[in-house]
């Protein structure tokens, strides 16, 4: 069921639920038409398919911390299970103690994305996948050395000739991101009170998240923060106080692109502070009037921040039931 269909199918049960109206329902539906449903799985590219092996290969990396210069740092360091596969402080902080420039994104529904890092500069999950172990703030490993780590162990060498069997070479750095990749796409959280919601249940959402979700249109926020992971993937300027990232300027050079960032998705965001790219504000009624002055050039009253930030906490979906393997 699409969101088209509601206004037709959906309208008499809004009106009984919601002591409203089936005009006002026919209303809400309408609303209800700017958004989508999550799907269960991202777009999945041609050349790299969701075989299970392969899947489990990735989730055996993506824990790995001996593909890291210390021996102890993993993928799983900053993109935690518990904390909404981010790490919850400011900016990330990697090898030898070091902290990063930028706040860590949260890895849940990047398959969705349609480019990776705060700045774009990986177009897929593939390509992002062996940034972090390269990077010298980060995991601070050469792709060879992480190479001739995982072929020191039997295992490994069994689960990439399994994952990879027409490839006489498989333990390599192109099958590792192919690997990561497949794995980080089963990290999806499609039942949000939202999802259920827009399927039909209209008892999901409270009144006030179906407030939130109206002002959300109503005040220009969907015109950005759009599709099923609630964002256009487009970047914009956005200048905060204390920081001094030029974001998307530093990968293309164009001027037009200083002090530009990635839209993020708002899957999730109730759970995945602190926020924006230098993680400055530790919450959403901050994060909300922030954007609102930013990018709308208006103010909120308190009680539409409440119901903006009600809404926000109806984007939160049941976390991947992902099971911690086993390393060799």
């Amino acid at each position: 069921m699409t969101p088209r269909n509601l206004p037709r199918l959906g309208a008499t049960a809004l009106a009984l639920v919601l002591g409203a109206t089936a005009v006002h329902a026919e209303d809400i539906a309408e609303y209800m038409d700017f958004f989508e449903p999550l799907p269960y799985l991202p777009p999945i590219p041609a050349d790299n398919s969701m075989d299970q092996v392969k899947i489990d290969l990735g989730r055996m990396l993506f824990f790995e911390p001996r593909i890291s210069a210390s021996g102890v740092i993993s993928c799983a360091t900053c993109h935690n299970p518990a904390l909404g596969w981010t790490d919850r402080i400011d900016r990330a902080v990697g090898h030898a103690g070091q902290v990063g420039n930028r706040n860590t994104p949260t890895v849940l529904n990047s398959g969705f994305l349609g480019a990776q890092f705060w700045d774009g500069r990986e177009p897929d999950l593939e390509g992002q996948s062996l940034g972090p172990i390269q990077a010298d703030v980060e995991m601070n490993m050469s792709l060879e050395e992480a190479i001739q780590r995982l072929k020191e162990f039997e295992v490994y060498q069994e689960h990439f000739a399994t994952a990879f069997p027409d490839d006489a070479d498989p333990i390599r750095a192109e099958n590792v991101a192919l690997s990561i990749a497949a794995f980080e796409r089963t990290l999806n959280t499609p039942n949000s009170p939202l999802d259920r919601f827009l399927r039909g249940d209209v008892q999901a959402m409270t009144d006030q998240q179906v407030e939130g979700m109206k002002l959300f249109v109503d005040a220009g926020c969907v015109a950005c923060h759009n599709g099923p992971a609630l964002t256009d993937s487009n970047y914009y300027r956005f200048e905060l106080p204390s920081s001094k990232d030029e974001g998307r300027f530093l990968v293309t050079g164009d001027e037009y692109d200083k002090f530009a960032f990635r839209t993020p998705t708002l899957r999730n965001v109730a759970v995945t502070y602190p926020y924006f790219n230098n993680g400055s504000v530790d919450n959403l009624h901050d994060a909300v009037n922030l954007m609102a002055d930013q990018m709308l050039g208006r103010e909120f009253a308190e009680d539409e921040n409440d119901a903006i930030v009600a809404f926000l906490h109806a984007l939160t979906g049941e976390m991947p039931a992902v099971e911690i393997p086993a390393l060799p």
